[in-house]
């Protein structure tokens, strides 16, 4: 069985090479020649049990007897994963995900694989300009870079810049030329005992400044001096402690650039520059930091990046009106939020996708940032970072981060034809302290109602009065 997308090199299948053969090789890596010269053996001709037990295990693979060395076949569609049957699937999802399902913290619904393809926009950018992008030896810096996806080829292990090129091709993914959510809302739950202890309504906002492949004008909007590659803003809406709290972002081009940002406190009515260090901060008391947006926030100079592997697994992808969902309805229309449920209600109620993922690995730079590593799960065809483990200073799992995505003509109607996978919950995960912060989201891509006058700081002062 295979997923029914298309991979990361623009309208070419997967690339092949891991499946159950390869998977039923690493198994038995064990496997070692019986002896060596000056090797000490017993008088059954085996200098340790272990020898033995490896011995015959080479002579059961040359008879073919090893049938169960080889992983299962992926979960059908209308497959539950539980805590009865999660081991039998264990190659097909996170380890993580893995101990959370057998502990019966929650359980995953498999549903058929369905492409989403890149926008026509997107795959021809992609190939007119095929080849053109490169990485001097400076890092965080990329030549000639001009729209689609930089480096559209499949990851090699044999290439030691094919961390740092996907890390390049997950910051310039197609999620549209403007986007707004509102509303969204976060909780923070204790998982212990499922108490939501506060929650949090927001509207926010993102703009594409440059290398847009739809929306007019292109390929950038004029009056960018600054060199801005992505604007985002938050705004709090409720409660009313904290009403009008806004955050506004500005992803520069130049990376080697430290991103700029500002905080209006709606309490004070003022507009405070954010210190590059708040952005990993736990952003208003809850489980994630400004860093944390958007799967990675900040600069892709202060990471070392590497290309783990590429793997066949489950992610949360699904038809989002085909699904349950909660009975928490948003305006206009009639649109109703995702639902959540398992431990502590830390978990969306979504069906996931059997697709290909790669595996991308960030470790900070600098000594003093809270986390010492992070795992991406990046879906293949859209470049989408569907889930991910956060390690902390000492190299132990502190946190496990969550993104659901449904198909974009499957949601709204505003959605339909973009080519984009629709962020519709997320949910971030304190393991070590049981706590998770979730969201909820009413997500619109390429809208007419994010424009550049947003993004300005003046901005920040005219929408807190």
């Amino acid at each position: 069985m295979r997923p029914a997308t298309r991979g990361a090199d623009i309208g070419e299948p997967y690339p092949r090479g891991h499946g159950r053969a390869s998977r039923a090789c690493a198994s038995l890596s064990g496997l070692e020649p019986a002896t060596y010269p000056g090797d000490s053996v017993n008088s059954r001709g085996f200098d340790t049990p272990d020898m033995m037990q490896r011995t015959f295990a080479l002579l059961a693979l040359t008879l073919g007897l090893v049938h169960t060395a080889t992983a299962a076949d992926p979960p059908a569609p209308g497959t539950t994963l539980d805590a009865s049957n999660v081991a039998q699937y264990a190659t097909f999802i996170d380890e993580t995900l893995v101990r959370l399902i057998r502990d019966g913290d929650f359980t995953i619904e498999v549903t058929a694989g369905e492409s989403i393809p890149p926008h026509p926009a997107f795959a021809a950018a992609t190939e007119r300009y095929r080849g053109q992008a490169s990485l001097p030896a400076e890092p965080g810096v990329l030549l000639d870079y001009v729209a689609g996806r930089p480096f559209p080829a499949p990851p090699a292990h044999d290439d030691p810049r094919a961390g740092d090129k996907l890390a390049w091709n997950l910051r310039y993914a197609y999620a549209g030329d403007a986007g707004l959510v509102k509303p969204f809302f976060w909780q923070y739950r204790n998982m212990k005992t499922g108490n939501i202890e506060r929650e949090l309504s927001f509207a926010a906002m993102s703009l594409r400044f440059r290398h847009r492949v739809v929306m007019e004008p292109l390929p950038e909007l004029p009056n960018n001096p600054s060199q801005i590659f992505n604007g985002l803003y938050l705004q709090v809406l409720d409660p009313s402690d904290i009403r009008n709290t806004q955050v506004l972002i500005h992803r520069l081009e130049d990376d080697t650039r430290q991103e700029q940002g500002w905080l209006y406190l709606g309490t004070q009515r003022r507009v405070r520059r954010l210190p590059t260090g708040q952005n990993t901060d736990a952003f208003l008391g809850s489980d994630i930091m400004i860093e944390d947006f958007l799967g990675y926030n900040g600069r892709l100079m202060d990471m070392t990046w590497r290309y783990v592997e590429t793997r066949e697994v489950l992610l949360p992808f699904y038809r989002h009106n085909e699904i349950a969902l909660s009975e928490r309805k948003a305006p206009p229309g009639d649109f109703r939020f995702v639902a959540f449920g398992g431990r502590g209600g830390c978990f969306p109620n979504v069906k996931w996708q059997f697709r290909q993922a790669y595996l991308l690995e960030a470790i900070p730079k600098w000594d003093q940032h809270p986390l010492s590593k992070r795992l991406y799960y990046i879906d293949a065809e859209t470049y989408a970072p569907a889930y991910g483990r956060l390690y902390d200073r000492n190299g132990k799992l502190w946190k496990f981060a969550l993104a659901a995505y449904s198909h974009p003509d499957h949601h709204l109607d505003e959605n339909r034809g973009s080519h984009v996978p629709v962020l519709d919950a997320v949910t971030m995960i304190d393991l070590q302290a049981e706590h998770c912060t979730t969201l909820q989201a009413r997500t619109e891509v390429n809208t007419e109602a994010a424009r550049a006058a947003d993004f300005a700081v003046q901005a920040l002062r005219k929408k807190g009065r």
